[in-house]
């Protein structure tokens, strides 16, 4: 559960993704190192101004991976992906589609898999290609194995397993397995494969007999063992590999494995190689301890630079070397940790030497709260990973590389918070200082990173959910273009989904070039038709499946691309509710009637089983209509929490129905259903984090959430297990459950279907809803307007209210049915030229539904004199857009106040 770290920028007035520049002052104060410098200082240099935003361009060309943890770029940009469960994905640069082309036998339990993929250095002429996974079977180990990949075609026949790391599969968790190449050399990362569930608030140093499995002196701090290792080999011709001088323990293994480069990791689980300098980079996702550290618990997670070969501290060290007490798991006390000089694995589960290398420290480190040290990278769960360093002379001639700006600035990644800084580092590699790239792009959690050959970046997104194929999973493309600028595709359309024959309008209006000189042409790509036009229409003729491919150039030779999906043969459900009453005000005991009807082309004869309804009131609800979509009809209760739920990090561990990294959502609800206290305790554990009750994995603390919403939180989750009887269809209601409970609440009537599907296009959902609320509104809570706000104070008698209301000035109020409303009463002050009051519909030049005057006047007091007037409605009966405009010709100061609007009904109790 994690607010964005951007989200906060935004909030205190730091909107980079708009500005597009990050050498704003108090940016740079926000950004700035924790030993005094800025983002845009290094050595006390000044540096090159940061990009323009609007020179970077994206483009998704792969969605709807299952769970891709690595990717490929072959020299003609076509693209490998690894699956975790076992899929080799190829995307086809040339004709934009995505095959599978491959498929291992693996072994996916405990976070196991198909891991990793990378292309030969010399693919163009070899045809090499590398996979690491955990081999499906009975024996318990993974392979480093060569393919030949030709035209789209991987040969079996031509595996060569290079090497083969025995594992254990008893216990979860840490396999890492991520592949890259430096000048020649194979670096191979290896998670600690080691029980991470049984730890005690500790680290995994279990010492007792038999308990091997759950003691990382058995396998990270072991130099006799792979696991919890980098490793640097040279691949040979002939499907074998050798050892490469400067590794850590001589070649001769007589101190330890000679593949290692790097040891004492604990989850390595994206590594780089700096092309000029050598440092290998890596993010090593960290433990869940319960032991105190300089930034709250010490289970921080690592981004780290190896200079040289080395042993990097677990289980005994994290962060800046901060020490690990030593734990017996026998007597249940703690000892003196060990010496970062000097550290002994004295454990009998060793099998490697017992003197270790001195430790080295992280590069950078933060925990589950905020960091002093790094306070951009926020808070909340985390999964570090390392990304490329930048050189811009390596892409002479490529036409997308990056700018000098970012010349050798490590990237720096973040799957749970989905967020990519550059690191700014001086001429030794020591940390200067981070800041946010590419913010507005919003990649959802993002697991690879790289940069091709013509300078584009590459993003691989995991997507929302755990061990889930995800429809926001897939491949991300990043241009960056100096003087010409490329143009940015964007399609319009109606429906996509329908039955056949199917007619489609789309228009490409919405596409721009940051270059207002530039004259664009269009072309859309269908199958093998292709059209021209800034607007075209097609008629699907068949069911099925189809991209739309729009390309938007201009005469520089730039290009942007845009896909749209069409499916035919389904036609969505229509779900209308009747009703003729007003559809969105309640009062005192007013009727409401409704009917729900619904129709489907295909499915022909509706089963009522299949239509969810739901009718209820809700305390603290009048903002609710933008959270009911995709709520299901029975449990609205709760959809504004769903809303607040979504809005944290909570997705990333747990889902409605199946467990994930944390249990579901539904098992937690059944299992506290008869729980009186359970509200109070969820609600607690959210705040303040903790694990134990399903397993070891910890929830992360949320302190800054208030209570009240963590109850809400915590309730909407006891809901789900609830079950009611179906809400009628239709049904003849008396509004009363609101009276007496103040202004925030609101009715709110929904309901949904789902088909069955047809043609091959899957089943399709349709939702309605009704929110009735208060009819007093709050004026200052429009939602557009150029009129000026008086927040309360003791000055204004604690009343907020609209001011600077000027000759011409507005407000507009979405959506509001004016059905059976005779006048809408106005609290207004008599300070000012005074004017007139207008209601329109739709536009500020809309129809004119009434009017009314207001005298001017002025108070020596801005606590008193506040005065109700009529404004009389005519006509305006459906739900519109509403504008009160305001108008004085003949002054230019400020005519009035106005606190609030109530809308009064015709109805008479």
């Amino acid at each position: 559960m994690f607010r964005s770290t951007f989200g906060l920028l935004v909030a205190a007035g730091l909107c980079v993704a708009s500005v597009g520049r990050y050498d704003r002052p108090l940016f740079r104060e926000v950004v700035g190192n924790p030993d005094g410098g800025g983002a845009v200082r290094a050595g006390g240099a000044v540096q090159l101004e940061g990009p323009d935003s609007s020179r970077f361009t994206y483009t998704k060309l792969v969605s709807g991976l299952d769970e891709p943890m690595g990717m490929a770029i072959l020299p003609n940009f076509d693209v490998v992906v690894a699956e975790r469960k076992g899929a080799v994905r190829y995307f086809n640069n040339a004709t934009k589609e995505v095959s599978t082309i491959a498929q291992f036998n693996v072994f996916s339990g405990i976070e196991d898999g198909l891991l990793g993929v990378a292309a030969d250095p010399d693919f163009k002429n070899n045809n090499w290609i590398y996979f690491y996974y955990g081999v499906g079977g009975e024996k318990s180990v993974s392979h480093l194995a060569r393919f030949e990949l030709k035209g789209q075609k991987l040969n079996q026949q031509s595996k060569k397993v290079l090497l083969e790391v025995p594992t254990q599969r008893q216990y979860c968790c840490h396999s890492a397995g991520h592949i890259t190449f430096s000048d020649g050399l194979l670096y191979l990362s290896i998670g600690d494969n080691t029980n991470a569930e049984e730890i005690e608030g500790h680290t995994p140093i279990d010492e007792r007999p038999g308990r091997e499995l759950s003691d990382d002196q058995a396998a990270t701090a072991n130099s006799n063992d792979y696991r919890g290792k980098i490793l640097r080999i040279k691949p040979e011709a002939d499907g074998t590999y050798s050892i490469p001088d400067g590794n850590l323990f001589p070649k001769d293994g007589s101190q330890g494995k000679p593949e290692i480069y790097a040891m004492g990791v604990r989850n390595p689980f994206r590594i780089s190689v700096d092309p000029k300098t050598k440092f290998l980079y890596w993010g090593d996702v960290g433990p869940d301890t319960e032991v105190p550290g300089s930034e709250g618990k010490m289970s921080y997670d690592e981004i780290n630079q190896a200079r040289k070969p080395g042993f990097f501290g677990y289980p005994y060290f994290l962060g800046d070397n901060e020490v690990f007490p030593d734990y017996d798991f026998a007597t249940k006390k703690e000892g003196p940790g060990k010496d970062p000089q000097k550290p002994v694995n004295d454990s009998p589960h060793n099998t490697g030497i017992r003197d270790l290398p001195p430790a080295q420290p992280a590069f950078i480190w933060y925990g589950k709260g905020p960091s002093k040290k790094y306070p951009l990278v926020g808070k909340g769960g985390a999964s570090a990973m390392a990304g490329p360093v930048y050189y811009s002379d390596l892409y002479p001639n490529a036409p997308y590389k990056l700018p000098e700006y970012y010349n050798g600035k490590l990237f720096i990644f973040e799957w749970i918070r989905k967020w990519i800084m550059a690191v700014t580092m001086d001429a030794n590699g020591d940390y200067v200082a981070m800041e946010p790239f590419l913010p507005q792009l919003k990649v959802v959690a993002p697991i690879d990173m790289q940069i091709a050959r013509d300078g584009a970046i590459y993003l691989l997104a995991y997507g929302t959910n755990w061990f889930a194929r995800n429809t926001d999973s897939g491949i991300i493309r990043v241009e960056y273009t100096e003087g010409n600028r490329n143009p940015i595709a964007a399609v319009s359309t109606g429906k996509t989904i329908g039955a056949a024959p199917f007619k489609a309008t789309l228009s490409a209006k919405g596409s721009k070039d940051y270059d207002a000189a530039d004259k664009l042409t269009y072309e859309w790509k269908i199958g093998t038709k292709k059209l021209a036009g800034e607007e075209i229409t097609h008629t699907f003729t068949k069911p099925g499946t189809y991209n739309v491919v729009l390309t938007v150039s201009d005469q520089h030779g730039g290009k942007g691309t845009a896909t749209t999906e069409f499916k035919i043969g389904n036609t969505p459900p229509d779900v209308k509710i009747e009703t003729t009453a007003n559809r969105s005000f309640y009062w005192d005991n007013a009727p409401f009637n409704y009917t729900i009807k619904v129709t489907d082309k295909e499915d022909g004869k509706i089963q009522r089983s299949r239509i969810h309804a739901g009718f209820t009131y809700l305390a603290f609800g009048k903002d609710l209509a933008g959270a009911l979509s995709g709520g299901e009809g029975e449990n609205i209760r709760y959809a504004a929490t769903a809303k607040l739920y979504a809005s944290l990090d909570c997705k990333a561990c747990h889902t409605m129905e199946t467990k994930s990294i944390g249990p579901a959502l539904k098992e937690i609800s059944k299992k506290y259903a008869s729980d009186t206290g359970a509200e109070r305790m969820l609600a607690r554990k959210i705040i303040t984090g903790g694990s134990g009750n399903w397993g070891s994995y910890p929830m992360p603390p949320h302190a800054d959430l208030p209570e009240k919403d963590a109850r809400e939180i915590a309730g909407y989750i006891l809901s789900l297990s609830k079950t009611t009887g179906p809400t009628p269809l239709s049904a003849q209601l008396k509004l009363t459950e609101h009276i007496g409970k103040g202004t925030e609440g609101a009715y709110v009537l929904q309901a949904s279907y789902t088909d069955n599907g047809a043609n091959g296009i899957g089943p399709q959902k349709t939702a309605s809803h009704i929110v009735l609320r208060n009819p007093l509104i709050q004026m200052e809570d429009y939602q557009e307007g150029n009129v000026g706000v008086v927040i309360a104070t003791q000055h204004t008698g604690y009343v907020s209210y609209i001011a600077n209301i000027t000759n011409g000035k507005y407000t507009r109020f979405n959506q509001i049915d004016l059905s059976h409303i005779k006048n809408i009463r106005l609290r207004i002050q008599e300070h000012g030229a005074g004017g007139t009051i207008e209601l329109r519909q739709g536009s500020r030049d809309g129809q004119l539904l009434g009017k009314t005057e207001v005298p001017g006047g002025r108070l020596e007091d801005l606590k008193t004199g506040w005065k109700e007037i009529l404004l009389p409605v005519n006509g305006g009966a459906g739900v519109h857009d509403l504008f009160l405009v305001f108008k004085n010709e003949k002054f230019k100061s400020p005519m009035f106040h106005i606190d609030w609007m109530y809308f009064e009904s015709d109805f008479n109790p």
